[in-house]
């Protein structure tokens, strides 16, 4: 895709491109998409654990047709991990090989501080792109620290970062950059004025049907709309860690694996570890499962009635 047909693209075609290639995109989200490629701004995209965040920057590098290069944040991350590190050992062996080139000492210590000394990290990496534009994926900003946030204020802002030792390195192709967040702790003000906003939820359940039928094909229809259904109720509960649209597919594809067309009370409750990761979780839903408050269609009853 050219750079052209890059900056034509329309919520619309974004909208089907990512349903090419199995990702259900709303129009909200298609437009923030849209204008995130037009207006060469970091799009910072909200929403609980499990909903298809990071799999957005995924596609759109697909649709794209270009590189994606992911930075992982976690707690401690610094600037030598994400941004670049000096190879010692190169340097060292290269002041070994000039030991008798007549140089003085500190024109052969100018010479360690070049580019080709540096080993590139994600964000370096995305910036020096020599032949295209990626898509860089900030993944779970929220869990590094707020220094590792400002640091990034740069970047976001002037899509350029700066080295001490080189000075200002600016991007050859200015990345696509998306950020995702959990929202374990709050954001400053700084980072999220740089940065298109966008939140996605819990799907609801024709989304959520659509999500299913589009990463599992062919999938028995009534299977589908039962698991909706069940997700449905179950997200409306006072859950510890409430199941995104991941454990859906995992839920789904067990079922699957296991030649389940129906979804029984058995079944569900052999299965529920797919989609909730917390014993007083697993405890609430089974409580209202056997207590008939959580499914109430004929069909879940377990009694063959």
């Amino acid at each position: 895709m050219t750079r052209e047909e890059k900056q034509r693209i329309t919520s619309s075609g974004i909208e089907a491109a990512f349903a090419q290639n199995g990702y259900v995109a709303d129009r909200a989200s298609a437009t923030a998409l849209q204008l995130m490629i037009s207006l060469k701004k970091p799009l910072l995209v909200e929403g609980p654990a499990g909903v298809g965040k990071t799999e957005i920057a995924k596609v759109l590098a697909k649709v794209l047709q270009t590189r994606l290069i992911r930075l992982q944040c976690y707690e401690g991350l610094d600037v030598h991990s994400a941004l670049y590190e000096w190879n010692y050992r190169k340097q060292l062996l290269h002041l070994k090989l000039s030991e008798n080139d007549g140089r003085s000492l500190r024109e052969k210590e100018a010479d360690l501080y070049d580019q080709s000394f540096l080993l590139r990290r994600p964000l370096l990496e995305a910036l020096l792109d020599p032949v295209s534009s990626p898509v860089l994926l900030i993944d779970e900003i929220d869990r590094a620290d707020e220094a590792f946030e400002a640091y990034l204020l740069e970047t976001l802002a002037e899509f350029q970062v700066t080295i001490p030792e080189l000075g200002t390195v600016a991007a050859q192709h200015r990345p696509y950059i998306i950020l995702t967040s959990n929202r374990t702790r709050e954001l400053s003000d700084a980072l999220r004025r740089r940065c298109l906003y966008q939140w996605i939820s819990y799907p609801d359940l024709d989304k959520e049907l659509q999500i299913l039928h589009a990463k599992i094909p062919g999938m028995n229809t009534e299977l589908a709309e039962q698991i909706s259904r069940v997700m449905e109720q179950i997200r409306r509960m006072p859950l510890v860690k409430t199941p995104g649209m991941a454990e859906t597919l995992d839920w789904a594809l067990a079922l699957v694996t296991l030649h389940q067309g129906i979804l029984d009370r058995e079944t569900m409750q052999e299965t529920l570890g797919c989609v909730l990761k917390d014993k007083d979780d697993w405890e609430l839903v089974i409580q209202r499962m056997n207590h008939g408050a959580l499914l109430k269609d004929q069909s879940f009853t377990g009694d063959g009635q």
